[in-house]
Order: C-alpha cells, then sequence, then structure tokens
C-alpha cells in the first residue's frame, strides 16, 4: 500500500483502517481525510511523494519561457499580431510541456 491508495480510499474505510491500525487513536470520527491519510501513513512508514520532473531539464524550460516572453513583449510593442500570436502558442506549448513532464514519484 502507498499514499496514492490511500488517497483513492472513501474516508469511511480510512476511519474503519485507522481504528484497526492505531486502537489508541482518539478522534478518528472528528478528523478529515488528509488527517486521516496522514495518519495511517506514518503508521505503515509510507512517505508522502513530491512532485519532481522526470525526464527534461527544467531550467532549461524555463530559461526558453523567459526568452520566449522577452519576444513576445518586443511583438507587443512593435504591433505585430502574427509574431505575438506565435510566441504566446510558443509559450504555451512550453508550458504544457513543462506541466508534463512533472509525475508524482
Amino acid at each position: 500500500m502507498n499514499w496514492h491508495d490511500l488517497e483513492k480510499m472513501r474516508v469511511q474505510d480510512l476511519r474503519a483502517k485507522a481504528k484497526e491500525l492505531l486502537p489508541d487513536l482518539t478522534g478518528v470520527i472528528g478528523m478529515k481525510k488528509e488527517e486521516l491519510i496522514a495518519q495511517i501513513a506514518a503508521k505503515l512508514g509510507i512517505e508522502h511523494p513530491h512532485k519532481r520532473v522526470v525526464g527534461i531539464d527544467k531550467q532549461k524550460v524555463r530559461d526558453k519561457i523567459k526568452a520566449l516572453k522577452v519576444k513576445r513583449q518586443a511583438a507587443l510593442e512593435a504591433h505585430d499580431g502574427a509574431e505575438l500570436k506565435k510566441q504566446r502558442r510558443l509559450i504555451h506549448r512550453q508550458k504544457r510541456c513543462l506541466r508534463r513532464a512533472i509525475a508524482i514519484q
């Protein structure tokens, strides 16, 4: 069982699991789902996963986005609609690439 399995469980199931694993724990009925998950995970020795970027260099993508923003600003000041649209689309694609690369491990 991992953190994601706990997150998928219903609150009622988490409360039953908490009563089973932690009989000395009081206030299980009043706990929220996040609190229950944290208590059960601590008992089972499960660590909370952190988001991290896999497969790409995050800093390179961010630098590329910054460079594209400078080009976008230049197109905005030059009143060049076609170039402005092109730069905005490129920025959008880079941001989506970055978001897609973020995986919960």
